[in-house]
């Protein structure tokens, strides 16, 4: 990772420098004609959904899908507090196809608690359009009126959402920031009392509006706050224009939402950058903080609100998933299967294990299918450990929470469809019991991703499918924790239309896991549910969007990835040579490590014993 400027004077990206060509020119190729863009999303004069306060809305995008006419959800942006006017900082990033009609609907909720079910909340409104509708009104926005469904107006008549899109430019920059202040302004008790500051940082759009990029967490009763650093990429920041004018913004917090402006100042990415090369370290750059309402009022006798200070400001270019990827990192991509006895006798037409005489693949195939198709791009051998729990197994009928799929004393499968054949083997000489545990599973990929921490050749995926609720939470709650330092992600697939509440405990978007007084280092847990992806009657006579379950599941593993790597502070370790071809009992996870890991044998109470 290289600091822009930190031998030379510091220069804005040009051609050939930070950010590349997005739409590069191969000849000979056929490219459909696409562009990413970047949608933020603000509302007004939004129903008050509540009694004692005003309502906390969020935003849910759906996306149709063209073939099956059905509104998958793809995203939802953060519950803002008591606002009838919610600025959301989330945004949502889409690939915009010119020649396709791709509609969009957004649904606004007044949040009444931490429930995942759409149906525990209020519905405030909803809207409908094409995203080429949103591209086409650019940096002024669409803007539409909230309705409660069958084109009714809502209660109130008058809200209203707006849609603001952006094309965004590919940049390899980041912008770490250390941000405190002094001698604020004191809000509470008419001026006797102190403030409960919170930074919020916007780019201004071009037609005079501005987009909230971050905002910092609330400081209780503090004139002097001290901010968290935070790092943004200049992509979602200015969009690779380092003269972008850029607001930055102090207010008093309030319960009932109408927050008091205590003051701000506008800058850009470059003056920032700059002014940090010219201060000498342990300096801060300081901005006076003004409140133009107090300005206008007091006129020359006003002199400012508080004073910010930027402690240090850093802009670096930090690799990205694919530099990882291309350069020697690899994906080791382990599956583990429900074989529960409440997924249903597999002979039954409604069992979820169903083998349909006709070929049709149940919820469990379309998911391996449907991840294992792409993360095997990602591996040179294509050789998958594949791992079955919950069912009494040959040749005694013990259960086991950890078995090898093919029932032989060694894991691996021969790609996709290698999984797919030990899938079906274990189908029919396994007995489905139970409970449903995942903490063997997770410790099991757990012990072999622990022999690459100080290695980066290879990143662990763990796919969990299964089909209920996990009866060793608290168990799992600690796998998951302990492996949040390592190198792996665990994709956790709900089959089947079971209460999954628990998953969404495990897949900590909002905030870090915690069990038992430990907190995880880091989100590695990403849960999906297959019914939202899929349509038709029974378990079997299914139609599915596969590239939207697969782009749902494999969302936040370059995130994730890119996130392990920075903080163990790898570079992308640059090609490596072709692997010798192996036999599979002595193939390990990646031959050419320096330090082979731990022989492959389950270790738990209870596991089977080797197949001779």
């Amino acid at each position: 990772m290289n600091a822009v400027g930190a031998s030379t004077g510091w220069q804005p990206p040009g051609p050939g420098g930070a950010h590349g060509n997005q739409n590069s020119f191969t000849p000979g190729q056929a490219v459909e004609p696409t562009s990413t863009v970047e949608l933020s999303i603000r509302c007004r004069d939004l129903a008050d959904m509540d009694v004692f306060s005003k309502s906390d809305p969020f935003c849910v995008l759906y996306v149709k899908d063209s073939k099956s006419g059905q509104w998958l959800c793809l995203d939802k942006t953060e519950t803002i507090d008591n606002t009838l006017e919610p600025h959301f900082e989330k945004k949502f990033v889409l690939q915009y196809k010119f020649e396709e009609r791709q509609l969009l609907r957004f649904d606004v909720y007044d949040s009444d608690g931490n429930s995942n079910n759409l149906e525990d909340h209020d519905f405030i409104g909803s809207m409908e359009c094409s995203l080429g509708e949103v591209v086409a009104h650019q940096g002024k926005g669409l803007t539409r009126h909230l309705l409660v469904g069958s084109g009714k107006s809502a209660r109130n008549k008058e809200q209203s959402i707006t849609i603001t899109s952006e094309e965004l430019i590919s940049n390899k920059e980041f912008l770490s920031l250390n941000i405190s202040a002094k001698s604020l302004d004191a809000k509470d008790w008419w001026g006797w009392g102190s403030s409960d500051p919170f930074l919020t940082i916007s780019k201004a759009g071009e037609y005079g509006q501005w987009t909230v990029v971050h905002r910092t967490e609330v400081l209780k009763r503090n004139l002097n706050p001290d901010w968290q650093p935070f790092t943004l990429s200049i992509t979602s920041l200015c969009n690779a224009d380092h003269q972008r004018t850029l607001k930055f913004s102090v207010d008093d917090w309030n319960l009932n939402g109408t927050h008091s402006h205590i003051g701000e100042f506008t800058t850009n990415v470059a003056e920032l950058v700059e002014g940090g090369l010219k201060t000498s370290r342990g300096s801060a750059q300081i901005f006076p903080l003004i409140s133009q309402k107090k300005k206008s009022k007091k006129g020359d006798k006003y002199r400012n609100s508080g004073f910010l200070h930027v402690n240090y400001c850093i802009l670096e270019l930090q690799p990205t998933f694919l530099d990882y990827i291309s350069n020697g990192t690899e994906l080791s991509f382990t599956v583990a299967i429900d074989f529960t006895a409440s997924n249903g006798n597999p002979q039954d037409p409604r069992s979820l294990h169903y083998n349909d005489p006709t070929g049709a693949p149940n919820q469990y195939i379309t998911a391996i299918k449907a991840v294992g198709e792409i993360i095997q791009d990602y591996d040179s051998d294509k050789m998958f450990p594949a791992l079955g729990f919950g069912a009494r197994i040959p040749p005694d009928g013990k259960v086991s929470h950890e078995f090898f799929l093919n029932l032989t004393g060694d894991p691996y499968c021969s790609g996709v469809d290698g999984i797919l054949a030990a899938y079906h083997q274990s189908l029919h000489n396994v007995q489905l019991y139970g409970p449903t545990n995942f903490a063997p599973v997770i410790n099991h990929v757990a012990k072999f991703a622990r022999a690459y921490q100080q290695d980066p050749s290879n990143y662990f995926v763990l796919l969990i499918i299964t089909d209920g609720v996990i009866t060793d939470l608290d168990a799992t709650k600690n796998a998951v924790i302990h492996a949040s330092g390592l190198p792996l992600s665990i994709i956790i697939v709900g089959v089947g239309s079971e209460d999954f509440s628990a998953m969404d405990e495990l897949d900590s978007d909002d905030s870090l896991l915690t069990n038992n007084g430990r907190t995880a280092q880091r989100d590695i847990v990403q849960f999906v549910e297959m019914q939202k992806f899929i349509s038709g009657s029974g378990s079997h006579y299914v139609t599915w969007n596969k590239d939207l379950l697969a782009r749902e599941v494999l969302f936040e593993i370059p995130e994730q990835l890119v996130g392990y790597m920075k903080a163990k502070k790898f570079k992308p370790i640059g090609k490596r040579p072709a692997r010798p071809t192996q036999t599979n009992s002595q193939l390990p996870y990646n031959p050419s490590a320096q330090s082979p890991p731990p022989g492959y044998a389950p270790s738990v109470p209870g596991a089977p014993p080797p197949y001779s």
